[in-house]
């Protein structure tokens, strides 16, 4: 009786002399098609193109061999993988706390934020904090919020309807723009002030750092996370 005791099974594809077929159905390096030949054969013509054989459907009868560098088929491969991680986008959610009486100076600094934060292609979940005889004004914070939505509605929408939920007032804004294309942008912005920084080596070191601080902060963006700011 066959019994696994454990350990990892193995996903990589067999390739040359770990192929143990009499015949298989070889693939040309430029993908043409060969037929049908002994094993024998096709190791001898891996050799002749300094390629590897490499078994890409061993299901199949017979196994399916291609002719190929396999190392570097496993570093592009790789490398995929990475650009494909790299731009997967995470719904992310920021926070803004306001006061229903909020300085005009204060407001405009937190809508700032919010306006940063919609560009970056994130939900910005905005809570009004009532106190004391506040409470008894809830309509000071549903016009502060509809104030807000007005203000930022080139960029971003109100994903959910302003509710009362205990001392607080909450209303989610959601971005026009996909995350994804937020973070396309911010990369391209990057290359551009690169390029730029080389054809003017003078540019300041401060604005150099600036740059990197401001797609550095995208690129965090990437893993789910939390902001909040209380007013």
């Amino acid at each position: 009786m066959w019994c696994y005791r454990g350990g990892s099974i193995s996903t990589e594809p067999r390739i040359n002399d770990r192929i143990r077929v009499p015949e298989v159905r070889l693939v040309g390096p430029s993908g043409e098609q060969v037929g049908i030949v002994p094993l024998a054969k096709a190791l001898e013509l891996a050799q002749e193109y300094d390629l590897d054989l490499v078994e890409v459907a061993a299901n199949a009868r017979p196994p399916v061999c291609k002719l190929m560098d396999y190392g570097k088929f496993k570093y592009e491969s790789a490398m995929k993988a990475r650009e494909a991680r790299k731009n997967q986008a995470h719904t992310v959610i920021k926070e803004m706390k306001l006061r229903p009486k909020i300085d005009p100076h204060d407001y405009d600094t937190k809508k700032g934020h919010v306006v940063r934060f919609l560009k970056q292609g994130d939900k910005v979940k905005i809570t009004i904090m009532f106190r004391g005889r506040e409470q008894s004004r809830p309509e000071l914070g549903y016009r502060l919020l509809q104030r807000l939505a007005e203000d930022v509605q080139d960029l971003g929408f109100v994903e959910s309807n302003p509710k009362q939920d205990g001392r607080n007032m909450i209303m989610v804004l959601g971005p026009h723009k996909k995350k994804t294309e937020a973070m396309a942008e911010a990369r391209q912005a990057q290359e551009a002030r690169k390029a730029d920084a080389k054809a003017n080596p003078g540019r300041s070191q401060n604005a150099a750092e600036f740059d990197a601080a401001e797609v550095d902060e995208a690129d965090a963006a990437e893993a789910p996370a939390e902001e909040h700011a209380e007013a």
